[in-house]
């Protein structure tokens, strides 16, 4: 780790200042005037006063690396605001734009899609642009590859300073495709579905991993698979980076050299090559990192220069972010070059610690996860507040198979095309490492074992400490007594951080009320809300991850549901399922708008469950309570998706009355469908509504006066794309006194009936809340 020479870490320290500036600029967008005049004049003055002086000089550097970032910022934040789309934004206004997609687009898919908008109209005005988009709905009816480009309209919403999208679009109606993608693209997109249809026809997890190790194509993973390669720290295998990178270059390097090209012509080949890779897989900020950092080693071999790893990686990230300081924001981007500089830095002297104890071979291999997890652990932990115990003997197991699928895979992704026999054999050989590594994740994935770690920024300071700290012990510099300082100190702030999450967890068990009658799951973006009566237990929705359901169940001990509501069919909502198949016993849903959310249904009763579709006026009794179905009306007007939810309510019958919790359940209705279901007949006064649709400023002002809830439950995603919960519903639910809480501050969130009549609040993050 410090054996480096100092010449090889002397961009290191502008890489940091520029990327400092370009994090902290991107999220206060109106400083960057100010901060780059400073920083500007900040290095001319210290290289004209002190310009003898090697630490003023390194400091100038870093002043001028940051400078140049806020100035990009200054210059680019008013192009990614153009004022007519910010005003028809803030009006609710439909503008008609004309978008270049990043990602395949088909019926079949679920979610927001990033594109870039190439035009608009709003109004009289239109304009020519190019900005990063976040777009909902505006699906095409086929499949549409990368580069296309296509026309909607829609009305949109300005992110928040610091995101990678300038503006969230919201389409309505139907999309249109007015143009083909450029040849270029054309020629990637048909290798790309060529190579998914060869792998659909594979076996099992192989089959749909394969394009994911390949070519970083990861659309046929399912959502368990998925989260079976993050639980075993594996997901980084279907992240293209620089193995992938390094793989071709060093491919086409070889058979240059074979045919007797001169270094010259092999490094031109070499860079062909590898922009041609670069738009087969996606520029995606991990492939743009490794190739930039590709293409500054070629051309050193090129003009006969040494090339060593930090230096190339300080410049790559000093140009990248020059170039688009927003990256300095992306997960994907600071995990690619964390994990490169923790295998730059760490893992040769890792190896040679391990091999004291192990065959060197051996030892290196085991170096290579350990290094990439211990510099990347830190930032995973603002994903993920845990550290998976198995990761890295699963990326021990995984890792040797990880080049054979890459390199077998991508040969027969090429071979598809000139010789399609050739490439279907290429792919079932690579099928094999490829089932290995999803064996592998699924086997650590389902493992328990996980430490819980403290969120936020705060845990991720302390796990850079206890690391750094750990890393200073056993490899620094200095005397033995000062690594036997810094070892006790790491440890001393590990053992203690342990010992404060079993004390709160003990704390939390301590104190969490058993009488609990309502409890809303903290599953991220969605919904996953049970309630409780007489042992009965009833689920409206799934969240959209099994895996974050499945931990709920597990805290709150739940077997068995006997009444499963699923309000709409759309991922947030419906996701969670697989965590409950087999354990229902009845489900009512809403209408079904396509054939996957009959699948869904095909699935509940495969699995024994008794399925009914819900409209206003259905009932039944859930221990004490009894349950009714508000919306939508059999032959409702709306059609199926958010206005089509099952709203419904709970009410105490018979001795419950003064002891039970009444609630109203909105699922994700706007205001319109809100509106009708206030026509259709009244709103019963409750004790807790499940706010409509995440918090969004979509509400009818009446339903939540005429509710009159004690309590507002917001089942939102902590730094979601969508500006949920919206200041106009939470200044609604003020109005009306109702107390808001929602899962991505408060966590889990458990209601109970009080002696007067009230609701008692207890959540996870906090412990007891406040009385209703």
């Amino acid at each position: 780790m410090f054996e480096h020479r100092v010449s090889d870490l002397r961009l290191l320290a502008p890489a940091c200042a520029a990327w400092l500036a370009a994090g902290v600029v991107v999220a206060l967008p109106d400083t960057a005037v100010v901060i780059a005049l400073v920083l500007w004049a900040t290095g001319a003055v210290l290289l004209v006063v002190l310009r003898r002086s090697t630490w003023a000089g390194l400091v100038a550097v870093c002043c001028v690396a940051g400078a140049l970032c806020c100035t990009v910022i200054a210059v680019q934040q008013p192009l990614r605001r153009p004022e007519p789309l910010a005003e028809a934004a803030q009006a609710g206004r439909l503008a008609s734009t004309r978008v270049v997609t990043q990602t395949t687009l088909g019926p079949a898919r679920d979610g927001p899609w990033r594109a870039t908008l190439v035009g608009y109209e709003v109004g009289k005005g239109a304009a020519s642009v190019r900005l990063p988009v976040l777009v909902f709905g505006g699906l095409p009816p086929e499949e549409v590859g990368i580069g296309a480009t296509i026309e909607l309209r829609g009305t949109l919403a300005v992110t928040t300073p610091g995101d990678d999208a300038a503006f969230l679009v919201f389409a309505e109606g139907e999309s249109r495709v007015s143009r083909a993608p450029p040849w270029f693209q054309d020629w990637a997109n048909g290798l790309r579905a060529r190579f998914r249809e060869a792998a659909s026809e594979l076996p099992g997890d192989g089959g749909a991993l394969l394009p994911g190790l390949a070519i970083g194509d990861t659309s046929a993973v399912d959502e368990t698979l998925d989260a079976a390669m993050k639980a075993s720290s594996l997901s980084h295998l279907t992240a293209v980076s620089g193995a992938n990178c390094a793989i071709v270059i060093g491919l086409i390097m070889l058979a240059g050299g074979a045919v007797g090209l001169s270094r010259g012509w092999r490094v031109v080949a070499s860079i062909t090559v590898l922009i041609g890779f670069v738009v087969l897989v996606t520029p995606e900020p991990s492939v743009v990192r490794a190739a930039a950092m590709a293409i500054l080693v070629l051309l050193a071999l090129a003009t006969g220069r040494p090339v060593r790893g930090m230096p190339v990686l300080s410049l790559a990230v000093l140009v990248l972010l020059a170039s688009d300081p927003w990256l300095s924001r992306d997960y994907g981007f600071v995990l690619s070059v964390l994990a490169t500089g923790g295998l730059l830095i760490v893992a040769g002297p890792l190896a040679r610690l391990f091999a004291r104890w192990m065959p060197s071979g051996l030892a290196a291999v085991l170096a290579v996860p350990v290094a990439a997890q211990l510099a990347c652990q830190p930032v995973l932990i603002l994903l993920t507040p845990s550290i998976p115990v198995f990761g890295v003997v699963a990326n021990l197991l995984a890792e040797p198979a990880a080049p054979l699928a890459t390199v077998v895979g991508l040969l027969a992704c090429l071979g598809l095309v000139v010789v399609p026999p050739l490439g279907e054999l290429l792919a079932r050989i690579a099928w094999l490492p490829s089932a290995w590594i999803s064996a592998v994740a699924r086997f650590f994935g389902g493992l328990p074992g996980a430490l819980p770690w403290l969120p936020g920024a705060l845990g991720a300071l302390l796990l850079a400490a206890v690391t750094a700290l750990g890393l200073v012990a056993a490899l620094g510099p200095g005397s033995a007594r000062w690594r036997r300082w810094c070892a006790l100190l790491s440890l001393a702030l590990l053992v203690g951080h342990l010992g404060a999450v079993a004390g709160i967890r003990v704390h939390e068990l301590l104190t969490r009320p058993g009488n609990w009658q309502i409890a809303a799951c903290d599953i991220g973006q969605g919904d996953a809300v049970f309630v409780r009566s007489l042992g009965e237990l009833a689920l409206i929705d799934t969240g959209p991850e099994p895996e974050r359901l499945g931990l709920c169940l597990d805290d709150l001990g739940i077997g068995r549901i006997d009444l499963l509501v699923l309000t709409h069919f759309d991922l947030d909502h419906v996701g969670g399922l697989d965590a409950i198949l087999g354990r229902v016993d009845r489900v009512l849903v809403g209408p079904s708008g396509e054939a996957a959310d009959d699948a869904i249904v095909a699935e509940l009763v495969a699995g024994g469950a008794r399925v009914e579709r819900a409209s206003r006026g259905l009932s039944g009794l859930l221990g004490e309570l009894r349950w009714t179905v508000l919306w939508p009306r059999e032959r409702s007007a709306v059609e199926p998706g958010n206005d089509a939810s099952v709203a419904m309510t709970f009410e105490p019958v018979g001795g419950c009355v003064a002891g039970c919790l009444s609630s109203l359940f909105l699922g994700d209705l706007g205001e319109r469908p809100q509106a009708l279901m206030l026509a259709a007949g009244p709103i019963p006064r409750v004790d807790v509504v499940k706010v409509s649709h995440h918090g969004s400023a979509d509400q009818n002002d009446r339903v939540y006066e005429r509710a009159g809830a004690t309590v507002g439950v917001i089942g939102v995603g902590a730094d979601n794309d969508y500006g949920h919960p919206n200041p106009r519903l939470l200044d609604l639910l003020a109005a009306v006194h109702t107390s808001a809480v929602r899962t991505d501050r408060d966590g889990m969130v458990l209601l109970s009936p009080t002696a007067g009549g009230g609701v008692a609040v207890w959540t996870q993050k906090s412990g007891d809340g406040p009385d209703g």
